[in-house]
């Protein structure tokens, strides 16, 4: 069952065709609904199938790209590894070690969390506000949830995000699009 944030994301994503791009979601909107803590993650989770098994949704896994705009933080290599384990426990996925490289001269930082159940990649460029993260899980996960961690911790809501369903079988869902790409504002 969803909760009352899925309903918000889930009703925003559904009024866009494949072919209506940029798609907005109100991140303050679905926010103002979520409980606080990992429970609420825990049980959110914004398209269909993020938290069933991959047999059961007859995909492999969800994969968020989500760019983040006029972000901050991008430099603090403490605050991207404490960001990173807030993600993985809203999602509800199991880290298994987190490697993290901060870059001189311009201070960007890139990343991964290897997860039981795949990863979450991070790759900052603070000179240009700007940071490119890579979610992608499996089984009874919510990489949905891990968006407004991302927005909150990089004090930002300018978020482009597309969410492919990787390893669909070919006749799994005829008329769904294989990536759907929207603006999280």
């Amino acid at each position: 069952m969803l909760d009352r944030e899925d309903e918000l994301i889930e009703a925003d994503m559904s009024n866009n065709s494949a072919t209506d791009w940029p798609r907005h979601i109100d991140l303050n909107r679905a926010e103002a609904t979520m409980g606080a803590g990992a429970s609420a993650g825990a049980s959110a989770g914004a398209s269909a199938g993020a938290g069933a098994s991959a047999a059961e949704a007859d995909f492999a896994g969800t994969h968020l790209l989500i760019d983040c705009w006029q972000a901050s933080r991008l430099d603090d290599i403490a605050h991207i590894e404490a960001t990173l384990r807030e993600a993985v426990d809203i999602s509800g996925a199991t880290l298994l070690h987190i490697h993290l490289h901060h870059f001189t001269p311009n201070g960007g930082v890139s990343g991964v969390a290897v997860l039981a159940e795949s990863h979450i990649s991070i790759h900052t460029w603070p000179e240009r506000d700007y940071a490119a993260l890579d979610v992608f899980m499996c089984g009874d996960t919510h990489p949905q949830a891990t968006v407004p961690v991302f927005a909150k911790a990089f004090c930002t809501d300018n978020i482009q995000l597309s969410t492919h369903q990787r390893g669909a079988s070919a006749g799994s869902a005829p008329d769904a699009p294989t990536a759907d790409r929207e603006n999280v504002s």
